[in-house]
């Protein structure tokens, strides 16, 4: 699966996460309160699901399968993203959740086809994750409400994520301790969603706590807090996961210490503490590595990056003190549109700069096969 052929069939399974992203974005302006057309009643109530695997899922499916680099597995993001075009347009229906829930086996799929080839910590956190998110799926299957599959939810991106960072990011040296105290963190967490559904007031400070070990120990091991002393791209990485442990380290407090919430303000507090603090401040900050592996395009670190990054932690940071916190709603809605635009505003500033860089290296390709046909030509001349 390479070569441009390759990227043609990638594309359009981005273009999924892309509509799930956007149809996400707005049905989270719906639910701020805002009088926008509907296009369905039903839009509002697939918010959460939409966004994690129809955006998320799609795109961390999509990157496994590159990776892997076998067709086959373009099956997972494929089914991800299918699942959340039929939420978006049909609403909570049964193919929808079907195919969320093929998506997330074709995923585990692809992870045991990842493992043979090169077994890790790494990896099992990944597949954790992935099974998370079936277990997530066959919940909602079984009847579950949305805000009871948060914790799966959580733990789907959560596991992934702790795992990218100990495979991409170069986790500082800890000996053999360090892969043992992230096992025990991990079973923690999963410990805790199990615990959750089993027992849901008991299982969710279970869960907090699980949140909290995960933390800990990227606190301690993870590369970012000696990189933010860096500069260009490392700093800039290393910003945006300190932020995002800060968000979620936050989220367990509130599960560890408040237990369990399904609605209200510190139910929004929570969840956007995780899947906007968290994730989305990961998908910023990994984006110029993850994509161009992807797409075979580049996409280069510029301080502009910057700007989203910022607006996104501190809408959100208004959002929760004052709009959740102080209960003051005219700011927490506002917060919520800050929140939205600094997502809008790094897919902008990352289409403009790899649009840029695309066609600079298209340029500097040109350049240099003009400048190595001259010689070329200037040798045939003289034989002649």
């Amino acid at each position: 699966m390479t070569g441009s052929g390759a990227v043609r069939w990638r594309l359009p399974l981005l273009g999924t996460g892309g509509v799930a992203l956007i149809s996400g974005l707005y049905a989270g302006l719906l639910l701020l309160g805002f009088d926008l057309p509907a296009p369905r009643p039903t839009l509002a109530d697939v918010h959460g699901p939409v966004m994690v695997i129809g955006f998320v899922g799609t795109l961390i499916a999509l990157e496994r399968a590159v990776a892997l680099g076998a067709r086959w597995a373009l099956a997972a993001p494929a089914c991800s993203g299918a699942g959340g075009l039929v939420l978006v347009v049909a609403g909570p229906v049964l193919p929808g959740k079907l195919l969320l829930a093929a998506g997330g086996v074709a995923l585990l799929g692809v992870y045991r086809t990842l493992w043979r080839r090169q077994p890790g910590v790494a990896l099992l956190a990944q597949a954790t994750g992935a099974f998370a998110w079936y277990a997530a799926t066959l919940l909602w299957l079984a009847g579950l409400p949305v805000p009871d599959l948060v914790p799966w939810l959580a733990t789907f991106l959560v596991a992934t994520i702790a795992g990218e960072r100990l495979e991409l990011a170069h986790v500082v040296s800890g000996g053999r301790s360090a892969p043992r105290w992230f096992l025990a963190a991990l079973t923690a967490l999963v410990a805790g969603a199990t615990a959750v559904t089993v027992w849901p007031r008991t299982g969710a400070h279970l869960f907090g706590a699980g949140l909290l070990a995960i933390v800990a120990w990227l606190a301690v091991f993870d590369v970012a807090r000696r990189t933010i002393r860096g500069t260009g791209l490392p700093r800039y990485a290393a910003a945006g996961l300190l932020a995002g442990y800060a968000w979620l380290a936050l989220a367990g407090v509130f599960w560890a210490g408040g237990g369990r919430t399904v609605a209200g303000p510190r139910y929004d507090a929570t969840l956007h503490a995780v899947f906007l603090g968290f994730a989305m401040s990961m998908i910023f900050v990994h984006a110029p590595v993850i994509l161009p592996a992807v797409l075979r395009r580049p996409l280069p670190y510029r301080p502009v990056l910057y700007a989203p990054l910022a607006l996104l932690h501190v809408s959100l940071l208004v959002r929760v003190t004052l709009g959740d916190g102080a209960g003051m709603k005219p700011v927490w809605r506002w917060a919520g549109v800050g929140n939205v635009a600094a997502v809008v505003a790094f897919v902008g500033c990352a289409v403009v700069l790899g649009a840029r860089a695309g066609r600079l290296s298209t340029r500097t390709a040109g350049t240099r096969g003009s400048a190595a046909a001259r010689p070329r030509q200037a040798a045939v001349g003289a034989s002649r």
